[in-house]
């Protein structure tokens, strides 16, 4: 398995940063049929080959992934598209 762990700083409230990683969790669930938990201040998602959570912090989101067998294959492309999604939504 593969493992990826992203702190990305933002300058957004906590409000906006929730609506915005809650966004991104409903556009996974649409997409990938991806699961999406909230638990307090972080989410839990799941779904098939990947397990991770996306915490709210002040001034930062952190992503914590691991992949399963076929995705750790693809594991470049799927943190930098996690990068980029976050720095098109954040930033």
């Amino acid at each position: 398995m593969a493992r990826i762990d992203i702190q990305h700083p933002h300058q957004r409230s906590g409000v906006e940063a929730r609506r915005i990683v809650d966004g991104i969790a409903a556009q996974l669930r649409e997409r990938f049929g991806v699961a999406a938990d909230w638990r307090g201040d972080a989410v839990d998602l799941s779904g098939p080959g990947f397990k991770g959570v996306v915490t709210l912090l002040p001034g930062q989101v952190q992503v914590s992934a691991e992949l399963g067998f076929l995705l750790s294959a693809l594991r470049g492309q799927v943190e930098s598209e996690i990068r980029r999604v976050l720095a098109e939504r954040l930033d």
